[in-house]
């Protein structure tokens, strides 16, 4: 298990390498955030808020996370592979993958009017942005594998975008 974790923060870490952006910023959400998250196999999961605008003529992407507080020992700080293979979309321009960056808060019913974090993209801001809906995709995956056969007491953790779920 601690292979894979290891692996997939190492990629993790790759893919944000690749992201043109100014980090540490932070700046409260909006009252409508965009929320989507997903369920764990092993019962619980996360919620994720995200919210792009414009910052200074840049773009300007943002988010919040909160994690179920009855998580399986197996998913615990599965967030950090979870997240770090999500991405935030503007229509269908990728802005950010890797959404570690994002502050973690208590499960809530609505994540609007929060502490998020933030980075500011080399983009510029266009008008039409405003209009383009903002999406979160959480790709389905292997979150822990411990190497043994699931049928003879081995474990495998997966996670699927399901909506809200912590």
């Amino acid at each position: 298990m601690k292979i894979f974790s290891t692996i997939a923060l190492l990629g993790t870490a790759g893919l944000m390498s690749c992201t043109s952006a100014e980090q540490g910023t932070v700046s409260r959400l909006g009252a409508t955030p965009i929320v989507s998250g997903g369920a764990y196999s092993t019962g619980g999961g996360l919620s994720v808020a995200a919210e792009v605008r414009e910052a200074a003529g840049k773009t300007l992407v943002c988010g919040v996370f909160a994690q179920s507080k009855n998580q399986s020992v197996l998913s615990k700080h599965g967030e950090t592979i979870v997240l770090g293979r999500s991405a935030v979309f503007l229509g269908r321009e990728a802005l950010v993958r890797n959404i570690n960056f994002f502050r973690e808060v208590a499960p809530s019913s609505d994540y609007g009017n929060q502490d998020a974090g933030c980075v500011t993209l080399d983009r510029t801001w266009s008008a039409t942005d405003a209009t383009k809906p903002v999406i979160i995709r959480i790709p389905r995956q292997v979150v822990s594998f411990d190497g043994g056969d699931p049928l003879e007491g081995g474990s495998i953790v997966t996670f699927k975008q399901t909506g809200p779920e912590a």
